[in-house]
């Protein structure tokens, strides 16, 4: 559980119900330290001057799109083995082998439940 408290996430996402819907289902498992970024490119200052420890972000945004995002990320040595879970209504084959290429690694498709979420961070840090 101490794991969960030191846990810093981000969440990436345009939509504001989105972003508080994730962060009330990351305190139900007990992961507290959570910030927000409403499009990519404010995730990647984000990430360049206090990085998270995982990064939850959204596909298509405004600015950069997740998948931009998560090769910026993986471009900058600080950050570029910071886990991504890439959230996407947009399941096409295309965007799933572009996001496996970049290095993400988890990927839900939306909707997705509490459980998933949680299923896909386990898969990442192992069980929580």
């Amino acid at each position: 559980m101490s794991m969960l408290r030191n846990l810093k996430v981000l969440i990436v996402d345009d939509t504001s119900t989105s972003r508080l819907l994730i962060r009330d289902g990351l305190n139900e498992i007990g992961i507290q330290n959570i910030v927000h970024a409403s499009d990519g490119e404010q995730a990647l200052q984000i990430m360049m001057t206090q990085p998270a420890h995982l990064v939850i972000s959204d596909y298509h945004m405004p600015k950069y799109d997740g998948l931009q995002l998560l090769q910026s990320i993986r471009a900058y040595k600080p950050t570029h083995n910071v886990p991504f879970i890439m959230l996407t209504g947009r399941g096409d084959k295309a965007l799933l082998q572009k996001a496996a290429a970049a290095g993400v690694n988890n990927f839900l498709a939306k909707p997705f439940t509490m459980a998933d979420l949680k299923k896909a961070i386990q898969g990442i840090f192992g069980k929580i």
